[in-house]
């Protein structure tokens, strides 16, 4: 939800300062000042000026020097920060131009201080008590930094203070119960710090408070009924903590604006032990439009009230013990886009009455006890990306528009269930038609005629003519193969197999010399196990899941080859589950798995198809200078890799968790190809933090990740939003720009209003006909790298926006997925 009235924590959103300053003077004045007939009086107040002291009393407020008191609490402030990259320099000992814009992130009017914005300075410390003597102060904005140290309690006594962003810190302690007496406090966000204690009864006082983010904390104890009766609270964030008890049920009772109704729009409790029922009193927040509250403990059934939010865009009740029925009432959810209801204990059967959601983006009710059929009116959902009702007791035929548009993860673990893919065919419902023509005769009285009894003894002739021929067909194979096992038992099997290639879309199983196991998917190369073992061996690169090498086979052709290190994968019988699955997933923007490899000492080796063009880092960074790359390219790669990880998203329900630009794979004709995805369902869940801690040095890893440990679809963004960012500018995330990496860096050229230094020089030179694009798709990068994960847009709206950007050029045609594996994670 976006910050308000200003507090916005996306820098794009106010490229522009609105404020110009009155005390600057440019070096163009001041040339022209001593070609002035007046020039003996200017050379006077110079000299005046440089004579009197930068610091006021309160007395003699001039709009540009700061007053002497605000002037000793920032010298506190600064006193009490560690600045290991010296972004406080300019603040000087004599005050000297703290209000003229001399001073970074300082803001003032009439001589008092009204703004301090630092974020991503890399700052340490902690926060002097002494910013209790700004009076005048409205924003606080420390957010991305090293801080540690508790919350000052002086803070609480700021009369003008609107807003405070101290999230993704190291901030800790308790968090003061003085803040709810700023009365004109509007935004608080002490998200992804080290918070501790309970939340404080007196935070709701603040009767102008619109947001309230304290996820990704320790904070512990009970949500105080206060906070559920604000009059002003527009969205609570309260997520990841260690909140337990009962929720209170007082929700909108005496906490309603002046319409009469409670303004909460947004409330998010989910990853907390808050246990009970769910309280039925949400259903009088009329505004809400996101709730909630998976991964607790909940228990009870899903409250009617509910059905009445109107105005309700997302509901998660995901892992916890609700019980009973889904309600049919839940249809009158019209607005409703995401509904998930997975692991609960939800019997009976799915309400029919569901599919009347149009506007449904997401439905999943895996992991449950429903039962019956699944409602055809859900297949006439129109926007429906992703479907999952696996691991339930559902039966008969799934309906045909599911079946075509959902593979098989969406319904496994439904015995009874047929018709998808992969799953065994429904019955036919009528009886098959019988084959014994009707006879009028009795059998019994019938006699054999002497031409019944020739063509008996003819057909027995024939049976015992046929047993002979197989005698001696098997014979004579026999006797063949043992001639070529004399005379050379590798060149005959190699050559038998060498025959014939797999069918299109199937699998074909081979063995080699050592008693390995090759299994073959659809593809354009055919080759025996033996083949893939003799061949030429290059080494591309190694990575935490294993060495890549280009493979160059007898016959000349070349594949790549992912060896997978042995200690990190999964046992045998899991390794073939999981990876027969991955090699079923085709889409024009992944790259296929061809083929893979269990050798008899447990080895694992992956085949891919190889093109030489390779990844969109070296496209990138390892290119020539006399080889541009123009914006068309750049946005059809942007839109590609999209696509691509739009349908791991949502068709095959894998969570990529390490899309690098070394990932992002280019084919002959620039179409993107997506590697390594899906390899986390093959490793061990040590091998998996290696990556996601690899994917952080490299600049990928959303910030939340040094928590959670665990990829999701949000994560996932902000690696999308970084390989954007990479594109627009031209720069590795790896190499950090002034001590930042490559999301602050951006960040914070735009928040300074030099928008046109974070752009590739090379678009640069078309800024007149695509500058608007240009600045579009740098918003649309920076909403995706948001440091706090609700904020992230998801991969459908990120194509949506890309495609309103610039409409994409048809594809030129190709396979489901050739070109080469990354070389790196």
């Amino acid at each position: 939800m976006e910050r308000q009235n200003g507090f916005s924590k996306y820098p794009f959103r106010n490229l522009a300062n609105t404020e110009p300053s009155r005390c600057r003077i440019s070096n163009k004045n001041k040339n022209r000042k001593w070609k002035n007939p007046q020039s003996t009086f200017l050379i006077l107040l110079h000299l005046l000026v440089s004579i009197v002291p930068p610091v006021s009393t309160q007395s003699d407020w001039d709009g540009v020097v700061v007053t002497q008191s605000d002037y000793q609490s920032l010298q506190a402030f600064k006193h009490e920060l560690v600045d290991t990259r010296g972004f406080l320099k300019s603040w000087n000992d004599s005050g000297y131009g703290a209000c003229s814009g001399g001073w970074v992130g300082i803001k003032c009017a009439k001589g008092q201080v009204i703004v301090i914005q630092l974020p991503w300075k890399g700052l340490g410390g902690q926060i002097s008590e002494k910013i209790g003597q700004l009076q005048a102060l409205r924003k606080l904005s420390l957010h991305d930094n090293m801080i540690g140290g508790p919350i000052p309690t002086a803070l609480g006594f700021l009369p003008n203070l609107r807003g405070v962003q101290l999230f993704n810190n190291r901030i800790s302690g308790t968090i003061p119960p003085s803040l709810g007496s700023c009365p004109l406090l509007q935004n608080l966000d002490f998200s992804n710090n080290l918070l501790t204690g309970s939340i404080s009864y007196g935070l709701a006082n603040s009767t102008k408070l619109l947001s309230l983010n304290l996820s990704f904390n320790s904070l512990s104890g009970s949500i105080p009924i206060s906070l559920t009766q604000s009059p002003s609270l527009m969205s609570l964030s309260l997520q990841y903590n260690n909140l337990s008890g009962s929720v209170p049920d007082t929700w909108g009772g005496n906490g309603t604006n002046k319409n009469g109704v409670s303004p909460l729009e947004s409330l998010t409790l989910d990853h907390n032990f808050f246990s009970g029922g769910i309280p039925p009193s949400l259903g009088k927040l009329v505004e809400l439009q996101e709730l909630s509250l998976g991964s607790n403990q909940f228990n009870g059934t899903i409250p009617d009230g509910i059905s009445s939010l109107s105005t309700l865009k997302s509901l998660d009740l995901s892992n916890n013990a609700i019980i009973g029925s889904i309600p049919l009432s839940l249809s009158n959810l019209s607005s409703l886009t995401v509904l998930v209801l997975r692991e609960n204990r939800l019997t009976d059967q799915i309400p029919a009455t569901i599919g009347n959601i149009s506007t449904l983006t997401q439905l999943d009710l895996a992991y449950n006890n429903l039962s019956g059929e699944i409602p055809s009116s859900l297949g006439d959902l129109p926007h429906l990306v992703l479907f999952n009702v696996s691991y339930n007791n559902l039966s008969g035929p799934v309906p045909i528009n599911l079946s075509q548009k959902f593979n098989s993860s969406s319904f496994v673990g439904n015995l009874q269930l047929c018709g998808y893919s992969g799953s065994n065919p429904c019955p036919s419902l009528s009886p098959p038609p019988s084959t014994t023509p009707p006879s009028s005769e009795n059998p019994k009285n019938r006699k054999l005629s002497t031409k019944d009894i020739i063509l008996i003894a003819a057909g027995a002739l024939l049976i015992v003519l046929l047993l002979v021929c197989c005698i001696l067909i098997c014979c004579l194979l026999r006797k063949r193969a043992a001639e070529k096992e004399r005379a050379g038992p590798a060149a005959s099997r190699a050559g038998a197999e060498k025959g014939s290639a797999p069918a299109a879309g199937g699998e074909a199983e081979a063995s080699g010399e050592g008693g390995g196991k090759l299994v073959h998917f659809d593809g354009p190369t055919a080759f025996t196990a033996d083949d893939l073992l003799c061949a030429t061996a290059e080494i591309m690169g190694k990575s935490t899941y294993g060495t890549v090498y280009k493979a160059t086979l007898e016959d000349g052709s070349q594949v790549a080859v992912k060896r997978l290190r042995e200690k990190i994968t999964k046992a045998q019988r899991e390794f073939e589950t999981e990876v027969n699955l991955l090699g079923k997933v085709r889409h024009p923007n992944l790259l296929a798995l061809r083929a893979y490899y269990l050798g008899p000492k447990g080895e694992k080796l992956l085949v891919f198809d190889y093109m030489a063009k390779g990844s969109l880092a070296s496209f990138l960074h390892a290119r020539g200078p006399d080889t541009p790359i123009d914006w068309q390219t750049r946005m059809k790669i942007a839109q590609g890799t999209t696509r691509g990880l739009l349908y791991l998203h949502t068709q095959v329900n894998i969570i990529h968790g390490n899309l690098t630009s070394s990932n992002v794979l280019l084919d002959d004709h620039t179409n993107v190809k997506i590697a390594d995805y899906g390899l986390s369902r093959l490793m061990t869940p040590a091998a998996n933090s290696n990556v996601i801690a690899t994917a952080g040095a490299l600049g990928y890893r959303a910030p939340e990740l040094s928590k959670l440990k665990k990829a999701n679809t949000k994560t996932d963004v902000y690696s999308l939003g970084v390989i954007i960012l990479e594109l627009l500018t031209g720069k590795s995330p790896g190499e950090a720009m002034n001590g930042v990496d490559l999301p602050q860096w951006v960040a914070s050229i735009v928040k300074e209003e030099w928008t046109n230094e974070v752009f590739d020089l090379e678009l640069m030179r078309d800024a007149s006909t695509i500058g608007d694009e240009l600045l579009n798709t740098l918003k649309l990068a920076l909403h995706c790298v948001d440091p706090s994960p609700s904020a992230r847009p998801d991969v459908q709206q990120v194509l949506q926006q890309l495609d309103e950007i610039r409409p994409e050029i048809a594809t030129s045609p190709g396979d489901d997925g050739g070109t080469a594996p990354s070389t790196s994670e």
